[in-house]
């Protein structure tokens, strides 16, 4: 039964330690965001930010989403991201301060009072996420506190049992730390989440189940194993979140390897000062948590110190490690930005998504290049390849929808605010109609193959003409798309033009419509040919409806319903 008890304890303190995190994103993760585009102008100043959204946001899950995705972009370097990571390393450790701070004191009657004090906050809705912090602070402190109670009530540093295990595994000199390295490692991936083994091994250390050397073994395997887990997820996503990952793991892996060769030296250095000796009886087992706390600071900013003069270097290595696959279409194939799994946090994710849909109105601009460029393909080679280059971005672009539609849905399950939830909303319609674009795109191209299959007459000289123009003003209206779509989030906007850029279309659709009718009475081509140029036609004017069924979906005209023409 106190097993069950105990395990309760640490799902109580994980759950919190999610709700709080969660709500501090929804707080300030907007404004993070900037932080981390606009403060990461050298090594310093990038591992001062990633120690302070890891701070802020209580997540180096969270610094690590949002610092991937910049490489991705663009808006970061390798170089800088390894820094932000880096300093991701250092803000982590203040959790375990926290951690001290609740498991010193029995705060159970300040616990209580703070979760009526979020009750009241989440259900009056005049400030859900500040409401949403406080609970998931309480939670984890309540996690925290139960737990050492029920440890010391249940004297595991008196049963025989634990003793001897302990005791037959703690003699062997580095063989034990190596061993309770690993242990801590297996640990964390298994339960993936660092912080939860952090509060399991204070709670042994300071019950005296377990000697500080061996718990601040367990704690460096935690380092170890934390970033395991990221790399295992970063498998299936770009090179630039797995070259981040392999960082994040070489960092760690460099500052276990330079301790372990002078780990007793160490660990007599921060328990002296802490205030303890290690080598005799502690009175006061509680400060052993402070031990473990100091020790994962100092080993973080002595990894920092170390490794920081060495990013271009780490840099270089990690591109070496994971190569740039080759093949243009084998990374297009894939999505860019959405990593997916523990590189993930609701309401971060958005951020994700939202690029991902730049990229989908990039390609899509891209595949309508194709077919401008199938229509003048004559030779049969080149043509057959071309096509099939459109068939496949019409599979990517049906892929796409349905990948990005089932990650906002996930998204859409987490603890979102209602703005979020509606701009999950517009995503998920913004991806049905550009996937509308692609299907529209690829009917172009395919009746271009069957005006070369079964056309008895080529277009004329005029109809060339009239698709060129009409053919234009459809590239016209996706490039003002793409940079609508891409600006949209970031200034002012004429959306006026794109409006009117539709209404041209239309009505040069009609004009040719009417035209093609007398031509055809009047036998300049024939029917059939009449046919394959207007199935052209219909196809841009739709392409034409899709673009602006994007643009309302984005939920522009919402925000900025004044025409600001931009400079």
């Amino acid at each position: 039964m106190g097993f069950f008890v105990l395990v309760g304890c640490v799902a109580l303190l994980m759950y919190g330690m999610k709700v709080m995190s969660e709500g501090l994103q929804k707080m300030a993760g907007s404004r993070l965001r900037k932080v981390l585009a606009t403060m990461t102008t050298n090594r310093v100043t990038s591992l001062l930010t990633g120690t302070f959204i890891t701070a802020s946001v209580q997540s180096s899950t969270a610094t690590t989403v949002m610092t991937v995705s910049f490489v991705s972009a663009g808006l970061l370097t390798l170089s800088q991201a390894i820094s932000v990571i880096m300093g991701a390393n250092i803000g982590t450790t203040l959790t375990a301060w926290i951690m001290v701070l609740g498991g010193a004191f029995d705060m159970r009657s300040v616990v209580y009072t703070a979760i009526v004090i979020s009750i009241i906050l989440i259900y009056s809705k005049k400030n859900i996420n500040l409401g949403e912090f406080i609970m998931g602070l309480a939670l984890m402190l309540l996690g925290l506190t139960t737990l050492k109670t029920n440890a010391v009530e249940m004297h595991l540093d008196q049963n025989p049992v634990i003793q001897n295990f302990f005791a037959s595994i703690s003699g062997w000199g580095y063989g034990s730390y190596l061993l309770f390295l690993l242990i801590g490692g297996l640990l964390t991936c298994a339960v993936q989440s660092s912080a939860a083994i952090m509060a399991i091994t204070m709670t042994l250390c300071s019950t005296g189940v377990l000697d500080i050397y061996m718990g601040i073994a367990l704690v460096m395997g935690e380092n170890i194993g934390t970033t395991v887990t990221s790399n295992i997820v970063a498998m299936s996503a770009s090179t630039q979140a797995r070259r981040a990952a392999m960082a994040h793991l070489i960092f760690n892996l460099f500052g276990v390897c330079w301790i372990l060769c002078v780990f007793p030296y160490f660990v007599d250095f921060v328990c002296g000062v802490v205030g303890c000796n290690p080598h005799e009886e502690i009175a006061d087992k509680n400060i052993l948590t402070a031990v473990l706390a100091a020790f994962h600071t100092g080993f973080n900013v002595c990894n920092v110190l170390i490794l920081i003069w060495f990013v271009p270097l780490m840099e270089k290595l990690v591109c070496i490690i994971i190569p740039q696959k080759s093949g243009a279409d084998e990374e297009e194939s894939r999505l860019m930005f959405i990593s997916g799994g523990l590189l993930s946090t609701a309401e971060l994710s958005i951020f994700e998504a939202k690029k991902e849909l730049n990229v989908f109105v990039t390609r899509c601009v891209r595949m309508y290049g194709f077919v401008e460029e199938l229509l003048h393909t004559n030779k049969g080679e080149d043509f057959n390849k071309l096509f099939s280059r459109i068939e496949k971005y019409e599979n990517i672009t049906d892929n796409m929808e349905i990948e990005i539609c089932d990650y906002l849905t996930k998204v859409s399950e987490g603890r979102l605010s209602a703005e979020s939830k509606v701009e999950i909303q517009r995503m998920m319609r913004m991806c049905g109609e550009l996937e509308s674009i692609g299907d529209s795109v690829y009917h172009a191209a395919r009746t271009i193959s069957r005006k070369r299959q079964y056309g008895k007459e080529d277009f004329t000289e005029k109809q060339y003409q009239h698709i060129h123009s009409m053919m234009q003003l459809t590239r016209e209206a996706m490039e003002l798309m793409q940079f609508t779509i891409e600006q949209g989030d970031r200034r002012y906007v004429d959306l006026n033009r794109n409006y009117n850029m539709e209404h041209e279309i239309n009505n040069y659709r009609n004009q040719l419509k009417n035209q093609n009718i007398t031509d055809i009475n009047n036998k300049l081509y024939d029917y059939q040919t009449g046919v394959f140029y207007m199935d052209l036609i219909a196809e841009c004017e739709k392409i034409g409806d899709y673009v602006i069924n994007v643009i309302d979906a984005s939920g522009l005209k919402e925000k900025y319903p004044t025409k600001v023409v931009k400079n």
